[in-house]
Formats: C-alpha cells, sequence, structure tokens
C-alpha cells in the first residue's frame, strides 16, 4: 500500500473456521538447523512451529525517536499473538533532513551514502533487538515503489532516468544493492528476520515482464549469497496471473509483473498478494477470489504465500472477514497481515489512512483476537 501521509498505514478481519491445528517440525529442515523462520511446505515453520501465522504491518516503527514507543507496541503485537510484522527498512531521502529526523539513505548528485547515526540505522537496530526480545519476526523491506520515504524516485533524482529504467540502470542498482548488503550483514544472525523483502509493490508500468523478473533473479540471488539462511520474498501485490483470471485490471499483465513466473524462482522462497478492491476499482466481495486464484496458484508452484497487506475503510469486519476466511482455508496461503496495526504512542494515536485498526478496539477485537483464535 502506499503510505498516503507520512508515518502509517491497513487491515485485517474475522471469520468462524480454523484450517488447521499447528504441528512441530520434524526432520532435516532449515527451522530445525538454524532456528531462523523457514518454509515447511505450503506453510511457514516459526521456532520449530509449522502452522499458519496472523501478522501486520507498522511501516513506520523504525522511524519513531522513542525507543520506549518501539517497545510498547512489539508488547502490544506479541500479547496479541501477530507474529509476523513487516517494516520499511529504507527510508531515502535527496537532501539532509533537519536534525531528528531519520533517515537511512542519501542520494544526491549520482551518490549514495547510507546513515548509520543515532539517526540512521541505528533505530532500525533498536526496533530488531526489541522485536528479538519479544518472539516478534520482522519482515524488512529494502525500497518503495511509490515516492514515500523516498522511493525508487529518489534514486532517480540522484542518478537520472525514470522509475521504468530504475530496474535496468546499473548505477542505481549498484547503489541498491550497496545498501541490501549494509543491512542484510547488520542482521544476518538475527532471530528477528522472518525475511528479506525486495520493494514495496514494484511495478514498470507498460514493460515486458521480463524487465522485474530479471531484477528478481538478481537481486535474490544477490541476498542469498549474503545470508542464506533467511527467507526472501519480492513484496508484489500479485498481480500477472492467467489461471483463475476473470479479466480485471490486477490480474493483466500491464504493471510489468508475472506472478507465476517470478514465484518460480529459486532464490524467492514465498510469494506475496496485497488486497485492495476500493483502489483497484473492484466490488469488495471480489476480494476472496482474489485470495484463492493466488492460493492455487502457490499450491500447484509448491510455495507458500502471504496475503500481506490488505484492507478497506468500509465495515471492516464485515468485509475483510470473507478475506481472511478464504485465506485461512485456502491451501498455498500461509499467512495473512492486515494494513495497518495502530498503537497509542507517547505523542498520540499512530497515523490513521482509513485502514488502520488501533489496538484495543473493538474492530480490534473482531478483526485480530477472533481471527487468532480461529486459527487455533
Amino acid at each position: 500500500m502506499r503510505a498516503a501521509f507520512l508515518p502509517l498505514l491497513t487491515l485485517f478481519g474475522h471469520h468462524a473456521f480454523a484450517r488447521s491445528t499447528s504441528r512441530t517440525a520434524t526432520g532435516s529442515s532449515l527451522a530445525n538447523s538454524t532456528g531462523f523462520p523457514t518454509t515447511d511446505g505450503l506453510d511457514f515453520n516459526i521456532d520449530g512451529t509449522t502452522s499458519y501465522y496472523a501478522g501486520t504491518n507498522t511501516y513506520w516503527l523504525a522511524f519513531l525517536n522513542n525507543n520506549s514507543d518501539v517497545d510498547h507496541v512489539l508488547d502490544d503485537l506479541a500479547s496479541s499473538d501477530l507474529k509476523i510484522l513487516r517494516i520499511w527498512g529504507f527510508n531515502d531521502v535527496n537532501t539532509i533532513p533537519a536534525s531528528g529526523t531519520v533517515w537511512f539513505q542519501l542520494h544526491a548528485n549520482g551518490t549514495s551514502t547510507i546513515n548509520t547515526g543515532t539517526d540512521g540505522l541505528q533505530k532500525l537496530d533498536y526496533v530488531v533487538s526489541s522485536a528479538e526480545s519479544r518472539g516478534v519476526k520482522l519482515i524488512i523491506n529494502f525500497v518503495n515503489n511509490w515516492d514515500d520515504y523516498g522511493g525508487m524516485y529518489a534514486y532517480v533524482v540522484a542518478y537520472g532516468g525514470n522509475q521504468t529504467s530504475w530496474y535496468t540502470n546499473s548505477q542505481i542498482q549498484t547503489a541498491y544493492q550497496t545498501y541490501i548488503k549494509t543491512v542484510v550483514n547488520r542482521y544476518s544472525s538475527s532471530s528477528a528476520i522472518f525475511a528479506w523483502e525486495l520493494a514495496n509493490e514494484p511495478r514498470c508500468n507498460g514493460c515486458d515482464t521480463s524487465v522485474i523478473t530479471d531484477w528478481v533473479n538478481a537481486t535474490s540471488a544477490y541476498i542469498k549469497s549474503l545470508d542464506p539462511n533467511h527467507l526472501v520474498t519480492i513484496g508484489d501485490e500479485g498481480f500477472g496471473l492467467t489461471n483463475g483470471s476473470d479479466g480485471s485490471y490486477p490480474y493483466t499483465f500491464g504493471e510489468g509483473l508475472d506472478f507465476t513466473t517470478n514465484l518460480n524462482i529459486p532464490t524467492i522462497d514465498f510469494g506475496t498478494l496485497h488486497l485492495y478492491p476500493d483502489s483497484w476499482g473492484e466490488a469488495l466481495s471480489w476480494g476472496s477470489s482474489w485470495v484463492s486464484t493466488h492460493g492455487a496458484a502457490c499450491a500447484a508452484v509448491g510455495k507458500p504465500c502471504i496475503l500481506e497487506e490488505f484492507g478497506t475503510s468500509s465495515d471492516q469486519c464485515a468485509n475483510e472477514g470473507p478475506w481472511q476466511a478464504t485465506a485461512l482455508n485456502t491451501s498455498g496461503i500461509a499467512a495473512d497481515m492486515f494494513w495497518q496495526y495502530g498503537d497509542t504512542l507517547s505523542t498520540g494515536e499512530s497515523p490513521d489512512d482509513g485502514n488502520t485498526i488501533y489496538y484495543g478496539s473493538d474492530i480490534y477485537t473482531c478483526i485480530v483476537t477472533d481471527h487468532i483464535q480461529a486459527i487455533g
């Protein structure tokens, strides 16, 4: 989801049917050999337990200036049994902001500079450390398709070209991989990392699908060369799918994505899909079929997928509940993560984009508490 303003975003749902109970994995899986999260068939194994998992998104968590706020959010997530948390591991700028403003990487005049200071990656350090102590597992994303927090556009400002050529510009890709190396090397031994994620909602409008596929191939292989023990995923919305397609825009290949081809890449461990019918011009009732068709595609490839973002501001419990029910009961979908989580911080409520579900609210009960109980 595009972060609509500079702090937050998404959502969850509730249903009546549990897919399965959790089980303890056996054998020589990666989970047993390293202790890191891994895939187990069409499910995920976390801390030795193979199960369906629930999670959420707090893209803003590493941008907070008060560490007690970070701890507070992660305490509430852990107490809710929201096991997987997706955050932005990027914050790109073209000019150094005012003192006290968090930024991770400066792109200017054909050069990129990584900020490892107290208002830079040390903020991310604290989130990782806090998550480690609470058993929360992080999906860390490396760049944004959208302009929020710099995104691909921040690279283009410094290096030239446009967002389409971002994927093939050698200078940009070198800077991008240098940033990836810095972050991955920082946390490659951390038990808090669930997965490394290439980008938030990558698109290449009008491009041949080979452009993004080649980029995914190269980038995921590079990450695996740095850290073979953690999972890697793309972060795409699930666009470009033939099987089960109703011909609607999200199923088409116009944004340069081929869901099945990209999921088949050996160095991609699991797939992602997002769900925003309101933004895509579809009825809210259309969402469950989007989930089930992707689950079938994931099962056919033999890799699990996460319904990584989903949301609507319209009657969240009634409209998102069926999406969660479908996810939980569809082979190939192994987790779901609402966009987005909200909490009360020292500065007040975390930002609300219309989809935010706040900890302790009535909606939180139906979207989170009831859903966790249904998972079992």
